[in-house]
């Protein structure tokens, strides 16, 4: 076998360009590879950040609820309810309502002014009432007479109460904190 140059020359193109293509795929794989930890490393930042969001949020949470509950010591007072605190049935239900004792506050009465009866219809519902004429509206607006409203003295005692809560009410007391 006689060799000659112009085809020592194409073997070792032949060869160089086998070389430069065995090169290049060892070159791709090792960078897919790289690629591959890169992306597995971005998973584990990723999850690391979840993982250090909910640490702080749960150190948040628990932070508030120890100053809940010191605010809750120092303020309120709240406890747990204990077991004796369950009542076992309606009778034992029955036995905590007991009558109000010596200088108990009366009970919350609520006003309860209802219509009176219409002689027309028998109903205490109120009446069709006309835009145009307007007539009923004219003779349910008539005031009660001033004599009936001044001469009631539970009703003065009750305008003196109202004013003496309205008083309380307006103003504001701030509590110590040792107290």
């Amino acid at each position: 076998m006689n060799l000659t140059s112009d085809r020592i020359r194409s073997i070792g193109w032949a060869s160089v360009l086998l070389l430069c293509g065995a090169l290049t795929i060892g070159l791709t794989l090792r960078v897919n590879a790289v690629k591959s930890q890169v992306y597995d490393t971005e998973k584990k930042i990723v999850w690391l950040k979840q993982d250090i969001d909910f640490l702080q949020t749960e150190f948040q949470t628990r932070s508030n609820q120890q100053a809940l509950k010191q605010l809750n010591d120092l303020e309120f007072g709240y406890k747990a309810p204990g077991a004796g605190q369950y009542i076992e049935g309606e009778r034992q239900l029955a036995a905590l309502g007991k009558a109000p004792g010596p200088g108990a506050p009366q009970p919350i009465r609520y006003a309860n002014a209802e219509k009176p009866v219409s002689r027309d219809t028998g109903s205490s519902l109120l009446a069709m009432v006309s835009p145009v004429t307007d007539a009923t509206a004219a003779a349910l607006s008539e005031p009660a007479p001033a004599t009936a409203r001044e001469s009631d003295p539970e009703r003065k005692k009750l305008a003196q109460d109202a004013a003496a809560l309205g008083q309380r009410l307006a103003r504001i007391e701030v509590a110590e904190a040792g107290q």
